[in-house]
């Protein structure tokens, strides 16, 4: 008899036992995706690695369930040690965090990049007609989004590229839903004014 192979990209942790309490599970299920999506781009797409990391800290996590809740932000506790072990095992790999080295990792940046250059696009169009495509060449937008800030990154990531709405960005992040707006609003005028594009001109599309 075979035993099926486990998809990488499902959870695979297994429960320690009974005992734990389903605000728990719910608490996993909350994160397990997005941890997963943006372990697996830094790692270069290898979902293996990306599931077994994001196992590991869930496993941790479970092992200290009862000091956790009682934290007074437990989604940025979980957010900031998840992102540290994603940081670790890029450091034993010897990169970092803002590599463009691997092609997951250009093509993620890309994807969340791409809706924002759109509307930069339809409204800058009129104005630069042909010399946009050099313009997007040149400097790159996806390059420019690795300059953001830690925070400015996270947001534009999980908001642009993994979709998550300003909820749901807000309570894996552990930060209030306005500061996802003002995070991300402040991203796209920093990329706007990095492109060349006039700050004040770029769009707010950042409403749910």
């Amino acid at each position: 008899m075979t035993s099926r192979q486990p998809d990488p990209a499902g959870p695979m942790t297994h429960r320690p036992d009974s005992s734990m309490p389903p605000e728990f599970w719910d608490f996993q299920a909350r994160y397990d995706r997005a941890c997963f999506e943006y372990s697996r781009i830094h790692l270069g797409g290898n979902a293996v690695a990306a599931r077994r990391l994001v196992d590991r800290t869930f496993l941790y996590l479970a092992t200290i369930w009862p000091r956790l809740e009682a934290m007074e932000n437990p989604g940025a506790y979980a957010w900031a040690l998840f992102k540290q072990r994603v940081h670790g095992e890029l450091a034993d790999q010897g990169r970092s965090p803002a590599t463009t080295e691997t092609l997951a990792f250009e093509r993620a940046i890309k994807a969340a990049s791409a809706p924002l250059l759109a509307a930069f696009r339809s409204a800058f169009h009129a104005e630069h007609g042909a010399e946009i495509a050099e313009l997007e060449e040149g400097l790159g937008l996806f390059r420019q989004m690795t300059r953001l800030s830690e925070r400015q990154f996270d947001v534009l990531v999980l908001r642009d590229l993994l979709e998550f709405d300003t909820k749901h960005t807000a309570l894996i992040m552990g930060i209030r839903e306005a500061t996802v707006r003002s995070t991300r609003r402040t991203a796209k005028h920093r990329l706007a004014a990095a492109m060349g594009y006039p700050v004040e001109s770029a769009p707010d599309d950042d409403k749910e």
